[in-house]
């Protein structure tokens, strides 16, 4: 077993093991991206239910497909394929491939970004989930899991401060961002306008709303706006929106995960959905 210093640092209470395969993840890494044209990065999706997702979505683009042998037969044994047979490899190839703490279920898969529509091309209807400048990919795979529980129409972010929809993310969503379109827009101000302009609900979720979200009069199309933990809302956000409300919790504990205040919030509206 190598001792010899990463580039990563030696973490407390990380093995040998798992420094050396942060180091083969980053040659692995160089070397696709050398081969890969710039702005051409690959999306990298790994794991049973993110993969097989992928495989079953005709619009995914696929380029670089590895299944261990016992993935492979499942593969098989589930009636699961795509356009591109996969190559079968030892569990340490796509280990090389990955960081140390990805459970990767013996596949992985490299595909083109699917494609997105522009915001103003967003269908008004349903509801869309809005998210300011949420950063944690796991929330955010896990957002998007909700999302598609509910048939929600769209996820918007902006393209900067939020996670690209990749790797922990794919993983975190399960396969729900072959579901739910995402949009990623340059201004969110800009973008809740154009919403509005369309005939969008906007409201924006924050503790110190004015009213709780379950005694608003919602209608669809709707646009629920989360904001990141601790930040919550930025003013010019809050600004925009028809309103900002919350939600009351009988419990000693008034404030939720945003992952956790998303699914919450979704399943709020979709009542106020089908009574309206």
């Amino acid at each position: 077993m190598s001792s010899r210093p990463s580039k990563f640092g030696k973490k407390p209470g990380a093995t040998h093991e798992q420094v050396d395969r942060r180091e083969r993840f980053t040659r692995a890494r160089r070397e696709d991206l050398r081969a890969t044209a710039e702005g051409d990065e690959p999306v990298i999706l790994y794991g049973w239910h993110t993969v097989t997702a992928a495989l079953r979505n005709p619009a995914r683009k696929l380029r670089k497909f590895l299944a261990t042998d016992n993935a492979a037969r499942r593969l098989t044994e589930e009636g699961v394929s795509g356009a591109l047979a996969p190559e079968i490899v030892r569990p340490s190839a796509i280990d090389e491939r990955l960081l140390p703490d990805a459970v990767h279920q013996g596949l992985y898969l490299e595909a083109d970004p699917l494609p997105a529509p522009a915001i103003e091309q967003v269908p008004a209807r349903g509801t869309v989930l809005v998210l300011d400048q949420i950063t944690d990919p796991h929330n955010v795979g896990a957002i998007f899991r909700s999302a598609a529980a509910f048939a929600a129409t769209a996820i918007v972010t902006t393209q900067r401060h939020s996670p690209d929809a990749t790797a922990a993310l794919a993983k975190a969503a399960s396969g729900a961002l072959e579901h739910v379109p995402l949009i990623a827009v340059q201004n969110l101000a800009r973008g809740l306008a154009a919403l509005k302009e369309r005939g969008f609900l906007i409201v924006g979720l924050d503790s110190t709303g004015e009213a709780d979200l379950s005694d608003l009069k919602l209608r669809q199309p709707l646009a629920l706006v989360l904001g990141a933990e601790g930040k919550g809302l930025r003013q010019l956000t809050r600004e925009i929106c028809d309103h900002v409300a919350r939600i009351d919790m009988p419990g000693e504990i008034k404030s939720l995960n945003v992952s956790n205040a998303a699914v919450l919030s979704l399943y709020i509206a979709s009542r106020a959905g089908r009574q309206g």
